[in-house]
Formats: C-alpha cells, structure tokens, sequence
C-alpha cells in the first residue's frame, strides 16, 4: 500500500510542485491551500507524513504542528515544515514544537523526496513482541513503537522515537551526533546545527523521570544508561 503524504500551503503552486514528483515516487498526496480543511481531514484520515507550511491564511503552521503533537492521536505523525523563512532560530523553533525535518523555500524537489523517504525510513530492526527496558524506568517498544515510564504512556514523535532506540539499542554506549544523524538520515541527510541537541531536549521533557536515563557525555555526544 502507498504511503499517504499531506501537503498543506497556502500556494496552489507549491501544492503541486510537491505533489508531483511525490507521486512519481510513488507516494498518494492529499493538498490542502487553508488549516479549516486539513484539521477536518485529520479528523477522518491519518496520513504517513505532513508537509507543513508556516504561513496559512487561517492558521500559523507553528500553531498546527503543536496541535497535532498535543493531540495522542495525531503525536507520532512526522511533520516536515515547509517555509521561507531560513534562520535558524525558526528551523530550532520548528524542531523544539516536535517537527522532524525543516526544508526552506525555493528547494529541490529530489531532495524533498529523498527528506521525506528518510524520515518515515523505518531502519530500527523490530522484533515482534520485543520490549527493551532500562533500569526499571523505561519500557521501550519496538514493534509497536511504544514508550512508557513508569507504567505512564508517553508519545514521542518519529524522529524522538528512533533516537531512544538507537541509544537502547547498546545501553552504555555513547553515540556521537554524526552517529545519530546518520542512523535518521543516512546519505539524504542534511546537517542542520543543534538539530540533534533540540531532538534529544525534547525527549528528555517528554521522559519526565526517565530523563536521566539520557546523558549527555560533553564534546562526545549521548547515551542511555541505566
């Protein structure tokens, strides 16, 4: 079954120069040019992946994105945001409300693509029924990709989920940034600074009292230890 992509932006234009070489990847895409009718399709249908754009005539695509990662039902949807607007301070923003990748306008269509395939990439190895747990605090499920800290669900995005992984996939083990971002994108992968920082802050809050599980080493990187 083909994945479905979400495209929102408020340039019919845009909608479909995303579309198309989407669907040439063999993606099926649902566009949407205001928030009204994207919120309403979000009440009927869940897509794989959505591409976000920040400025809606209705709605500011920053308030989207915390909307859908408030939302149990929508949280593990990964979000890239689409915008114009290239400091970095609003790519950290992004990243901090929960987006998994940002892509500034005018860009490639093939990196788009090669930036959505990452991202719903799906390289943690699942072994049916196997849950990992780290010093009586976290469980940890792969197959159902799944957290709970004492017995508390939490929902983390795509991206947090695979970091958390990643880190329990050898407890101890310190795993530098590169590491990291290599294990999220592979070759398609395109360095944004503190992009690995922002991921690991977020999961921590999430974490609540498992957040000490998740140390950081200084000038090495992170591990999960127990």
């Amino acid at each position: 079954m083909r994945r479905l992509v979400a495209v929102v932006d408020d340039e019919p234009d845009i909608v479909e120069a995303v579309s198309i070489p989407l669907k040439k990847a063999n993606f099926s895409v649902r566009g949407f040019t205001a928030a009204g009718t994207f919120l309403r399709f979000l009440d009927r249908e869940k897509p794989d992946l959505v591409i976000l754009d920040l400025m809606l005539p209705d709605m500011d695509g920053m308030e989207i994105c915390k909307f859908m990662k408030r939302d149990y039902r929508l949280a593990a949807i990964p979000i890239i945001m689409l915008s114009a607007r290239a400091d970095e301070a609003d790519r950290v923003l992004g990243l901090e409300l929960g987006a998994d990748d940002y892509v500034t306008k005018p860009f490639s269509a093939r990196e788009l693509v090669a930036r959505v395939k990452a991202v719903l990439r799906r390289d943690v190895q699942r072994t049916s029924g196997k849950v990992i747990n780290v010093g009586g605090i976290l469980a940890i499920d792969l197959e159902k990709h799944e957290v709970d800290v004492r017995g508390r669900r939490v929902n983390l995005t795509a991206t947090e989920f695979r970091i958390l992984a990643l880190l329990s996939s050898r407890s101890g083990k310190v795993f530098s940034r590169d590491e990291i971002l290599d294990h999220l994108w592979g070759h398609d992968k395109a360095v944004v600074d503190r992009t690995v920082d922002v991921h690991i802050r977020n999961l921590r809050e999430k974490l609540g009292k498992g957040a000490r599980l998740v140390r950081n080493v200084r000038g090495v990187g992170y591990k999960l230890e127990s």
